[in-house]
């Protein structure tokens, strides 16, 4: 490994562990998601989700077991992060604030079963997400979802290819994002070009933006340069499981992470197994570098 790579790792892996007071949180991996216990979604109090806030920050994926929450208690809880964000392509029948995470025994793949990051074609992308899973396949195994930490992936790269990244732009292009699926009727294809390293908002860490599912093409470059250099980008995760945490779901599970620094991919397993969850979204702002 070279030095720059261990610099990075050690910077985030030898942080010491933060007291709370109102919450118990013990971390899946050294470097991202961590699971929040001694906690009721339902009927938080202010003291728990300033520390819950704290914790998104410092491990940008939360996950809580053994919750029984209602649509409104999970989009109550969602929206003291921000707006809630509609669902887009909205759903034919339902709540607009409400996407149903449904696999029925016969499909031949599901959405997310790809390294991605949720949206990130449209102008503002959302904050993060809260996955809400009621029903796990059955028996038990199959259906967990893996998340990356992209500030890592960032720091992680040589001095001198961050320099080079630092000063470009990418395309993101809804339309990959529907490639095997049928483009819904009236549906308007989002496409922008944020940075390929962007700030965090509010921790004003460097984020690396690019990812498979929407990133097209970076315009600086040309055709096979932007090819080869996005090509060694996408394959940083899936090459570097260091980068990366496994949520195992059990009934009452609910997930959230922060789309901003995190990229995902809902593992298919278990087919022709059945699962169930909703997910509830939350708007973000402007992308900047």
């Amino acid at each position: 490994m070279e030095p720059y790579e261990l610099t990075a790792l050690e910077a985030v892996t030898t942080r010491p562990p933060r007291p709370y007071e109102h919450i118990s949180v013990a971390s899946l991996t050294p470097v991202i998601g961590a699971e929040v216990s001694g906690v009721d979604l339902s009927r938080l109090t202010e003291d728990e989700l300033a520390e819950i806030r704290t914790a998104f920050l410092d491990h940008h994926v939360l996950v809580f077991r053994d919750q029984e929450i209602t649509v409104d208690e999970h989009k109550r809880f969602a929206g003291r992060f921000g707006d809630l964000r509609p669902v887009n392509p909205p759903p034919p029948e339902g709540d607009p604030h409400v996407l149903e995470i449904r696999t029925s025994p016969a499909a031949a793949n599901v959405a997310g079963n790809a390294w991605h990051a949720d949206g990130t074609a449209d102008l503002e992308p959302s904050l993060g997400s809260m996955l809400y899973i009621t029903e796990t396949p059955e028996g038990g195994s199959g259906g967990d979802t893996l998340f990356a930490n992209m500030h890592l992936a960032y720091e992680m790269l040589s001095p001198t290819m961050r320099g080079l990244l630092d000063g470009l732009t990418a395309v993101h292009d809804g339309a990959q994002s529907f490639r095997g699926y049928t483009v819904p009727p009236d549906y308007e294809i989002p496409v922008n070009e944020h940075p390929v390293v962007v700030r965090h908002p509010e921790t004003d860490r460097p984020i690396l933006y690019v990812n498979q599912a929407y990133t097209s093409r970076i315009p600086q470059l040309s055709a096979d340069e932007s090819q080869a250099l996005l090509g060694m980008l996408f394959a940083l995760v899936p090459q570097r499981p260091m980068l990366t945490c496994r949520v195992r779901w059990t009934p009452g599970t609910l997930v959230f992470w922060d789309n901003r620094c995190v990229q995902h991919h809902a593992t298919y397993d278990y087919y022709p197994r059945t699962r169930y969850g909703r997910r509830v979204a939350i708007n973000g702002g402007p992308l900047k570098g």
